[in-house]
Formats: structure tokens, C-alpha cells, sequence
């Protein structure tokens, strides 16, 4: 199975989209194809009998064009359509001033008057509205190619209603060139009509396309943080190059104000680390050798060397970019009622404006006045506001989202988070970091804090026991200047001993004291034991000088995120494999009132399906590999993870950053987009149902009308409201 994001062009409304879907899911060898209106792109999966020339032909046959496959790279805006758009305004404004002078009680040009000199009026308006046909061939184009589809859209009403229009208006010019009663047809002439309607139209769709750049703008920036060139050592000379010729095992240098051109670990130097773009968080973070970096990171102080690891398309920005955009192709459910509605929406406007048409003229109406109701019906419905409603709102939130350090790998799963009833938090290495660290000090010596600490650190940076790595990382955090140990001896099932600046030093748990037959009472043993610690005694000649306390702690962010799910009404839950000793002293600390411990994973599956039989929805957080069964059997899987694995994930969700606070946070992007998305489709309905009674003419007894111009501008601003209200997902701010 393949799977292939192409570039669309040629869609101006949902059923342009909602078309070409229907119509790639109905080609043999396409398992499924999901096409995104905002973004202008398909995300298909399909067989190996498929090849991609062949679903670029499916798109062509559709009466669309593919672009080539999605590459991730920002496409260049012209300033021709800016210019362009300039241009026509003027020219429909002299438009509107040949044909309304006189209605709006302005100087009339002389030989254009309409009543003196109808010959000269007719042609003038007949020779501008020319540009304008030519300006909107595009709209004309894709509407007779949809029509003959069978998928008629937006642009099909357009082109019917200017077609009507202009041929009507062609039919009033010929008889007045034949001189056959000129003074009723001159006022039956409707080519302002179809200019403006063009202009409108070419208006609405330019500023949609700049609002829907801003609603993008959070994967653009994803898109350009890597640098598109590198520096690189080559036999001891720096040598710039691009990002193309790096290859891996290739030995890379970043200094100060650079970012880091590809993922790689560090082989030299020391820095700090500004990694927000893919983190969300603003702490720079302190990298060495050995410590990974990734793409488009910006290297604050100092100097390293890094080897490249992984370049291309592998690299981690290019994977969450392609998991942000495959994200924003999938349909979520509440766009299928939109998508159900879009598909009979266009059938359904044509036969409102033909019965239009028919019921004037059965109702002797003038014909010119009942082709003026025709052409405003099929001009004023909008199915953009419907179509957009949906997929404007997901591309903003899966771009907040991204900028918050939150993966969402489906629209489905954005869409849903904030309906969970309960939240499953893994313990080791979800709600605890998951290595040991030292957590709290007793000092009872002469020697600071950081001194005594050393003072360990050189007995334990002899061993590879999992408590010595604690030592040894908290020394090289702090920086802190070792001593040199003579005499070094490992006692088994104890602990160590040295000798350090001439003293006895011993290090090691509480069978030391017995070994030693070392009295001691203190009551700060009971505080460390209580809090589920491993005590390490400092023996300084056979004298007591410290108590370290060493154990699994708990992250910073996991207090507050389980305070804030609580708050959200949300019942959280500790599903652990340790020992329920430990499990319910880190539960008190985090206020968790329900702890399940000593489960295999096997159990931790059966738990949370147990949890979903009773009818609730579950989210599942934990280890994005170990966890894996468990994440897969719920409701939501939400994975912490380092963001160096994220195409290897089998989870909803993926939390690059292990800020546990980023998953209330989800919850409320999900809550607010749900909501807009809501709105928007109020919005558009409203608007749809407001607007075609008024089009069809049925409120003129209430002295309330609309003509074809009015009628354009009303759809574009029906548009514009939807896309505006989506960009205020835009600014989710954490709480």
C-alpha cells in the first residue's frame, strides 16, 4: 500500500473538492482519497497497480490539474494578481459609471446617453464587458468542464448566471442595432451585470486566498526552519554547502546564531539549545556530546560539531510537516454532514433558479425581469462558506497544535479529544521521567551541597550502576569539579569506598551502617522513605555527612496537568507495572485518587478496554513504544516522546516536547474547534437561507430586493465571515 499527497489546482468550492473525491475513490486501485479544499491538495492511498502519472490522469479526467506530489516547500506568490485586480476595479468602476450615471443622478457622458443614444450605450457596455469574459475564463472553464462531469460547482452557477445574463443582454444590443423599439430594450441591457459579477467573484476568491494563506502560516513556518545551507568540516576546513549535498556520516559545524542544518548528535562542544520550534518550549536546552539535535534548532552560545544522521525526508521537521498536512486531509466527522449538503447543494440551485425562471414568466412577469431573478439565484448561493467550514478550522488548530509541541496525526482525533471521560496516565516515563535523579539533599557536613555531591560523584563515576548515572549527570548539569579517588573498592550488596584528599570515604545504603556498626537515629531517613526514595549515606571517616535521596521524579508539568484535567471534569487514572507501595506515594503527590499498579501490559490493555465497555472514552498516555497495545486499545493514545521517533508512533497523538500541561491543552484546542467549526456552519446555512428567498424574490412585497451585483457581493462576504471566524482559533492561548 502507497500513500501520495498531491497539489490540486482548479478547486473554488466544496464541490469542487467533494467532486474529485468521490471521483478518485471510484477508481480502481484507489483504496482512499481525501481531498482537502483549503490546502488544495489529495492525500490518496492506493495498490501497486497504481503509479502516480496515473493519478494525475484521475485528477485531469476529474476536470482538475495536479501539481506534482506535495514537497513541503512554499510556493511563490505573484504580485500579478494584485495588479491585475487593481486594474479590473478601475475598469468596473467606469462600468458602473456608463450604465448608473444617470440612476444615481450623476453627469451623464454626453454621447452615451442611454435614452439619446442607445446605439452608443449598448456597444460601449458590449466592448467592456469583453476584458471581463476574458478575465473570468478560468471560472467559465471549470464550470462547463464540472458541469459535464456530472459534479457541477460553484463555478457552474457562476457561468450560468453570466451566460444568461450576457446573451440576454447580446439579444436587447441586436434589436437595438435593428432599430426595433430601442428605448425597451436599451433598459433590458445587463452587462454591468455580468462585469461585476466577474469582478466580485475574482475579489471574493483573492482575498479567500490571502485569508487562507494566514490560516497555513503555522505549517509554512514548519516548512522554513531549516536552513537551506550547512557547514561543513572537511579535513579541518569549513566549507559551506547546501542542504542537498549533506549525506550522513558527514561531520557538521554550527556555532553561535546558526541553526542546525539536519538531525545529528553532537561529537564535539558544548551549547544551549533553542528547540521551541518543535518543542513549544522557550528554556533553551543544554546539549553535549553525545546528545542529539535536530533540523532548524538554534544554537544560542558556544560551538559544536554534530555528525548527520538524518537528512531529507527523514528528518524529524519533515516528518511532523507531512503528519501535520496528512493530518489536516483527513475528514473529520462533523464535515460530513457538510460534505453530504455540498453534494446536493449546486443540483439544487440550478433547479431553484430554473423554477424561478418558469414561475415568473407562468406568472407574466417580463422576461427580463424574471432572467434577472434566474441569474441572482444562481449567483448569490455560496457552498464555499459551506465547504470551508470544516477543513479552515482543522488547518488552523492542527497548526496551534504543532506550535504548542501536540502532533495530532488525524482531524478525526482533534475533533474528539475533548469528549474523554477518563485520562490514563503510565507511570515510569509519563508521569515520572523516567530515569533516576537525585531528588533531595541532608547535609550534615562542612561541605556544601554541590560539594558533597561531588564528593560522591567521584566514587560513583567508577560504576555503571543505574544510581551512579544520577550522580554523574547532576555533576555534569552543575559543572561540578570532581576529585581524584585512590583505593577505590566496590563492596558487593553495599555500596563503595575510596579514599578522597587523604579520608575515608564510603557510599552505599543502610547495610553500610550495619557492615560498619555505625549507630545512627536520624529522623530525616523517615522523610526520604516516605516520599518513596533510595537512600544514599555519605560516610566520612566512619562518620555520617549525609543522607541523598534518589528516585524516579516526578515531571514538573505533571502536577498541574493532572490539577487542570481534574478541573476540566475529566477522572484521571495511574495504570503502572511498579509496585503499589511506590505507585500510591507518586499518586498522592500528583492528587490522583485511583491507582492501578502491578499490571502486566497485557493487563494495562485489558484495563483500559474494560474502562471503554463500561461505555466511557478513554485517553490513553504513556510511552509511545512501550505502551504501544495500550495506547492502540483506546478511545485516544497520547504518546510523550523526545520527537526523534515520531514516524515510528503508533499513537493519536504525540507530545514531542513530554510536557504533560500540552494535553489539558489539547483538550481545549479540540473544545474550541469543535465550537467553531459549529459556528461556521451556522453561519453558512444562515446565510443560504436568508439569501435565496431574497433572490427568488419572495420578500419584494416587503420592498425588500437584491439584483445579480448585490447578489456576488453578498457570497463573497458570506465567504469571508467563515474564514475570518476560523482564524481566531489562531489565538488559543493556554490557560
Amino acid at each position: 500500500m502507497k500513500k501520495v499527497i498531491l497539489k490540486i489546482d482548479g478547486m473554488s468550492c466544496s464541490a469542487c473538492s467533494s467532486g474529485l473525491e468521490k471521483y478518485l475513490n471510484k477508481q480502481k486501485g484507489v483504496v482512499k482519497a481525501s481531498v482537502n479544499l483549503v490546502l488544495a491538495q489529495a492525500l490518496i492511498e492506493y495498490d501497486e497497480s497504481l503509479t502516480i502519472a496515473d493519478l494525475e490522469r484521475f485528477v485531469s479526467e476529474a476536470g482538475f490539474e495536479s501539481l506534482g506530489i506535495f514537497d513541503g516547500k512554499e510556493e511563490k506568490k505573484s504580485q500579478r494578481k494584485t495588479k491585475t485586480l487593481i486594474a479590473f476595479g478601475i475598469l468596473a468602476c467606469v462600468v458602473l459609471y456608463v450604465s448608473m450615471a444617470d440612476m444615481l443622478h450623476l453627469p451623464v457622458i454626453p454621447f452615451l446617453d442611454m435614452m439619446k443614444y442607445p446605439v452608443n450605450y449598448a456597444v460601449t457596455l458590449f466592448v467592456l464587458v469583453i476584458p471581463f469574459l476574458v478575465f473570468g475564463f478560468d471560472i467559465f472553464k471549470s464550470g462547463i468542464k464540472n458541469l459535464l462531469h456530472k459534479t457541477p460547482n460553484m463555478d457552474t452557477l457562476v457561468s450560468l448566471g453570466v451566460f444568461a445574463s450576457f446573451f440576454y443582454s447580446l439579444f436587447s444590443m441586436i434589436m437595438i442595432l435593428l432599430n426595433k423599439r430601442p428605448m425597451f430594450y436599451v433598459e433590458n441591457l445587463y452587462f454591468e451585470s455580468c462585469a461585476i459579477i466577474i469582478f466580485f467573484i475574482k475579489l471574493g476568491r483573492y482575498i479567500d486566498g490571502r485569508s487562507k494563506e494566514k490560516t497555513k502560516e503555522a505549517l509554512q513556518e514548519l516548512v522554513q526552519i531549516t536552513p537551506s545551507m550547512a557547514l561543513l568540516k572537511d579535513k579541518n576546513v569549513e566549507k559551506e554547502v547546501t542542504i542537498d549535498e549533506v549525506k550522513k556520516k558527514d561531520i557538521l559545524i554550527c556555532k553561535a546564531g546558526m541553526k542546525v542544518a539536519v538531525d545529528g548528535v553532537i561529537v564535539k562542544g558544548e551549547t544551549h539549545v533553542d528547540e521551541a520550534f518543535i518543542t513549544g518550549e522557550s528554556i533553551p536546552s543544554k546539549k553535549g556530546k553525545g546528545d542529539k539535535v535536530v533540523a532548524g534548532s538554534i544554537v544560542l552560545d558556544g560551538y559544536i560539531e554534530y555528525e548527520a544522521e538524518r537528512i531529507g525526508k527523514d528528518s524529524t521537521i519533515s516528518e511532523i510537516v507531512h503528519l501535520v498536512v496528512e493530518a489536516t486531509n483527513t475528514k473529520a466527522p462533523i464535515q460530513r454532514l457538510a460534505d453530504i449538503v455540498s453534494g446536493y447543494f449546486v443540483p439544487s440551485i440550478i433547479l431553484i433558479a430554473v423554477l424561478t425562471l418558469v414561475g415568473y414568466l407562468l406568472l407574466g412577469h417580463p422576461f427580463s425581469e424574471a432572467i434577472i431573478s434566474f441569474v441572482t439565484v444562481l449567483v448569490v448561493a455560496c457552498p464555499c462558506a459551506l465547504g470551508l467550514a470544516t477543513p479552515l478550522a482543522i488547518v488552523v488548530s492542527e497548526g496551534s497544535c504543532a506550535k504548542n509541541g501536540l502532533l495530532v496525526k488525524n482531524s478525526t482525533t482533534l475533533e474528539n479529544a475533548h469528549k474523554v471521560d477518563v485520562v490514563v496516565f503510565d507511570k515510569t516515563g509519563t508521569l515520572t521521567y523516567g530515569n533516576l535523579k537525585i531528588s533531595k539533599i541532608f547535609n550534615y557536613s562542612k561541605y556544601s551541597d554541590d560539594e558533597l555531591i561531588a564528593l560522591v560523584t567521584s566514587l560513583e563515576k567508577n560504576t555503571t550502576h543505574p544510581i551512579a548515572k544520577a550522580f554523574v549527570s547532576y555533576a555534569t548539569d552543575k559543572k561540578l569539579k570532581l576529585s581524584d579517588v585512590s583505593d577505590f573498592e566496590n563492596l558487593s550488596g553495599l555500596g563503595l569506598r575510596a579514599t578522597v584528599n587523604k579520608k575515608e570515604i564510603l557510599v552505599g545504603n543502610r547495610k553500610i551502617l550495619n557492615k560498619l556498626k555505625i549507630k545512627v537515629d536520624l529522623q530525616d531517613e523517615e522523610a526520604l522513605a516516605k516520599d518513596g526514595n533510595s537512600i544514599i549515606y555519605v560516610i566520612e571517616n566512619k562518620k555520617v555527612i549525609g543522607l541523598i535521596g534518589v528516585n524516579d521524579i516526578v515531571r514538573d508539568s505533571a502536577k498541574k496537568a493532572v490539577s487542570r484535567l481534574q478541573k476540566m471534569g475529566k477522572e484521571v487514572i495511574m495504570l503502572t507495572g511498579d509496585n503499589e507501595k511506590t505507585a500510591n506515594i507518586i499518586a498522592s503527590s500528583l492528587n490522583i485518587k485511583k491507582v492501578i499498579a502491578n499490571v502486566l501490559p497485557k493487563e494495562k490493555t485489558k484495563t483500559i478496554k474494560d474502562l471503554i465497555s463500561e461505555g466511557k472514552k478513554v485517553m490513553m498516555v504513556g510511552d509511545g513504544i512501550n505502551d504501544a497495545p495500550s495506547l492502540a486499545s483506546a478511545t485516544i493514545g497520547v504518546s510523550v516522546n523526545s520527537g526523534t521517533d515520531i514516524a515510528a508512533d503508533s499513537s493519536d497523538v504525540i507530545i514531542i516536547n513530554d510536557n504533560l500541561e500540552k494535553i489539558p491543552t489539547l483538550l481545549s484546542i479540540s473544545r474550541k474547534t469543535l465550537r467553531n467549526i459549529k459556528q461556521n456552519l451556522f453561519w453558512a446555512f444562515f446565510y443560504n437561507v436568508c439569501m435565496i428567498p431574497i433572490a427568488i424574490g419572495l420578500l419584494k412585497p416587503l420592498g425588500i430586493s437584491m439584483n445579480p451585483m448585490f447578489g456576488g457581493l453578498a457570497m463573497t462576504i458570506s465567504s469571508l465571515t467563515v474564514v475570518l471566524n476560523s482564524l481566531r482559533l489562531r489565538n488559543i492561548k493556554e490557560k
